[in-house]
């Protein structure tokens, strides 16, 4: 029997086939992937995923494909970094970085779930894959494009950062710049979707390529050690990420690969792009649309598609949200990279603004065991600190210039 039964409506539960579809035509509710835990049950364990590829298809068993992974070999199983120096600094025990600054290959955490999507559309026969972006997930999707021999056409803002722009350009995909802000590219990339055969990665083949971000949650808890962490915290755009973090820990429960899940989902967002977090803070249950105005670009998603669902998991873990500044994004980043030598992009500024935030507040306590993601590398968002990091000292080639400069003594310490 197949793992996967179904795509089911999130809202009204109607099933349909498993084919590149991604809404209801009932309710126009979103659709996911339905799996069936019973056949999957009967196969996974610790030991098997243990011994299964260096990267996120150790879990696929989890993963919404038929046959083998034909994309993406390597993405996944980044490191889980102890952040001894940043947990101390913040007050805290036990402190873990989730870092997929080093993901493969585009430096994001985008190729879990760009793996997964077009292993899933050339299973279903398509040859072009396209997507909507902020520029992370076109990276990801012109790279493995390239690599598996697809054509490719990625739409971004007009006004991405310089470094994902020549993310895109060196695969040579079709890169497309739209004048406007990502809701405004994806308006159109839904029309163009339903005018064109292409898999969109995140329109028709969304259902699969969301599952890809339940990676993160398995690899969090056997990189614990087979234990659920008491708090995470989670960067959202359009709040898919944290969903399937919560949905993966969910899963591993009932599978009996963990005996319970104790894990509070608290997500991050910028205060020019927050329109999940203001909800939560203000005791909705429902999001209202913003026109977004932040640093970080890759969460610039003012109308975001699971922000209802991040609500709702948010709410059933007992978790919590908040919102930093753009000043305070670049605290963050610069902290973080101060601390563990790990250089984010600016989501991982919030993540870690947002954290900071949580364990002032009481949210986060001392003694919990704490799970930070880190979803994108700092070389990609480089306008956001360079006015914030100062300059190289300037010397001249001789040694009395050095020691003149850091004034040095004889024995190689400092004078006085």
């Amino acid at each position: 029997m197949a793992k996967m039964k179904a795509l089911v409506c999130r809202e009204c539960g109607k099933e349909y086939p498993t084919k590149a579809i991604h809404v209801c035509e009932m309710c126009f509710g979103p659709l996911e992937v339905k799996y069936n835990y019973n056949e999957i049950k009967k196969t996974i364990s610790r030991k098997k995923i243990e011994e299964g590829p260096h990267s996120m298809w150790r879990y696929i068993d989890l993963l919404p494909i038929e046959g083998a992974a034909t994309v993406g070999p390597y993405a996944g199983f980044t490191p889980m970094v102890r952040a001894r120096n940043l947990g101390a600094y913040l007050g805290l025990d036990e402190l873990y970085i989730k870092n997929d600054t080093v993901n493969h290959p585009t430096l994001s955490f985008k190729d879990r779930v760009v793996a997964v999507a077009l292993t899933r559309a050339r299973e279903l026969g398509f040859e072009t894959v396209a997507c909507a972006s902020t520029g992370n997930l076109a990276n990801s999707v012109a790279a493995h494009a390239a690599a598996a021999g697809m054509q490719c056409y990625v739409f971004i803002p007009g006004d991405l950062e310089a470094a994902k722009v020549l993310g895109n350009l060196i695969y040579r995909p079709n890169v497309v710049e739209v004048e406007g802000n990502y809701d405004d590219v994806n308006r159109l990339c839904s029309e163009i979707a339903g005018e064109h055969g292409w898999a969109f990665v995140n329109i028709n083949i969304r259902p699969y390529y969301a599952e890809g971000s339940k990676t993160l949650a398995f690899e969090t808890v056997e990189q614990l050690g087979w234990r659920t962490p008491d708090q995470v915290v989670v960067p959202m755009a359009s709040g898919s990420l944290l969903t399937k973090i919560w949905k993966g820990l969910n899963e591993m429960q009932a599978l009996g690969l963990v005996d319970s899940v104790r894990t509070r989902i608290n997500g991050a967002q910028a205060e020019g792009c927050s329109p999940i977090a203001s909800a939560y803070k203000e005791g909705r249950d429902f999001f209202r649309p913003v026109k977004p105005k932040t640093i970080a670009k890759s969460l610039a998603i003012g109308n975001p598609a699971d922000g209802y669902y991040a609500l709702k998991a948010t709410a059933e873990s007992k978790g919590a949200m908040d919102m930093v500044s753009d000043d305070e994004v670049v605290d963050g980043i610069k902290l973080l990279a101060q601390t563990e030598g790990i250089f984010a992009e600016t989501a991982g500024g919030v993540t870690v603004g947002v954290l900071r935030k949580l364990i002032k507040q009481g949210i986060i306590k001392k003694n919990d065991v704490t799970v930070a993601y880190i979803t994108g590398n700092g070389l990609k968002t480089q306008e956001a600190v360079i006015d914030a990091v100062g300059r190289p000292v300037r010397i001249q080639p001789s040694l009395v210039s050095f020691e003149r400069t850091f004034k040095m003594g004889k024995n190689g310490g400092l004078d006085a």
